[in-house]
């Protein structure tokens, strides 16, 4: 039942979040949208950009695997990550697994190593999408927040958000927790959390001491700029949101661009297929902020998620066909 849960409830949430996608806009003029008046030389140009996010993320998690003396082929930790990607296509959260599995067998090093320099690369990104998302409530404020007040619900959430009694109230479940925490310190519950702690810490601190902690730094920049770069190329394939990029007080289109980045980021923590469903919302309530309709926000999302799962599914059967090449090999040569 547990299996069935873990890769029935993404399938079953993109279907939902599809469907109310498509309640919201009118199909057959997405698709219009998405025929005609498109350029998409831009659109290959966001696939291109993405293969490099992909190389950097290996390169990043080269520095962190070295540092526990794992050593592995380069163009096989770049395999891995086009693997994983193309995996979590089909099965989410499987593709981190299996990249986890793989390095391990081509270094011959220990699973758990591996899969404990999962934790700082994922909290690096948790991180960068925390940070970005504090840069992006302070430099589009004023549109976020004439938005939201558009609904009576919005609004009303302003409002909570203003008064203290929300934060009186997390703080008072903060100092319960803390409080049970130590109360009950021996329990197998907390000494469970316990431990989970220390091992999200020893994954983290590795990148704070380890050599090569700055260009693991700019290799985390390097990765997100690529994500929002291919974003913003792709801005230009479009009429309605070319248009963001030539508008006065909107900085090139790269504020409204933010906007939408940040959203699709944290879309992408729901599990999903790809982030089919949860990603298009998310882009297409960031371009409704500046007067995108939702069909057009609809085939911008559409468009631009079809180009890079088609990407992805080029780079997964390049690292199938490798990794059989380089199996066959191995094994001939062990014969």
């Amino acid at each position: 039942m547990k299996k069935f849960l873990q890769y029935a409830v993404p399938v079953a949430l993109s279907a939902l979040l599809l469907w109310y996608l498509f309640r919201k806009v009118n199909f057959h003029d997405t698709i219009e949208i998405a025929s005609h008046g498109v350029d998409y030389w831009w659109i290959l140009a966001a696939m291109g950009i993405s293969v490099f996010s992909h190389v950097f993320r290996a390169l990043r998690w080269r520095l962190q695997l070295d540092a526990l003396h794992v050593r592995t082929d380069l163009l096989d930790l770049v395999c891995s990550i086009f693997g994983c990607y193309a995996l979590n296509l089909v099965l989410p959260r499987v593709g981190e697994i299996w990249r986890c599995t793989f390095v391990a067998r081509r270094s011959k090093s220990p699973l758990t190593t591996v899969m404990g320099s999962m934790v700082a690369d994922r909290l690096s990104d948790t991180l960068m999408v925390l940070a970005l998302t504090l840069l992006t409530f302070v430099a589009a404020a004023g549109a976020l927040t004439a938005f939201i007040e558009k609904y009576s619900i919005g609004a009303d959430m302003l409002r909570l958000l203003y008064s203290p009694l929300p934060w009186v109230a997390a703080a008072i479940c903060v100092l319960i927790a803390w409080w049970l925490l130590r109360r009950y310190a021996e329990s197998r519950p907390v000494r469970k959390i316990r431990q989970w702690s220390a091992e999200l810490w020893k994954g983290f601190a590795v990148v704070v001491t380890m050599p090569g902690r700055w260009r693991f730094l700019l290799l985390t920049l390097a990765i997100w700029g690529c994500y929002f770069v291919q974003l913003y190329v792709a801005f230009y394939a479009f009429g309605f949101t070319r248009a963001l990029c030539h508008a006065p007080g909107l900085a090139w289109g790269f504020l409204p661009c933010l906007v939408a980045f940040v959203f699709s980021s944290i879309g992408m923590a729901v599990p999903s297929n790809g982030g089919l469903g949860p990603w298009n919302i998310a882009i297409m309530f960031g371009l409704a902020i500046y007067g995108v309709s939702d069909t057009e926000g609809a085939a911008f999302s559409i468009l631009q998620w079809s180009g890079q799962t088609v990407m992805l599914i080029i780079l997964g059967i390049f690292t199938a066909v490798r990794i059989g090449m380089t199996s066959g090999l191995q094994k001939s040569t062990n014969d």
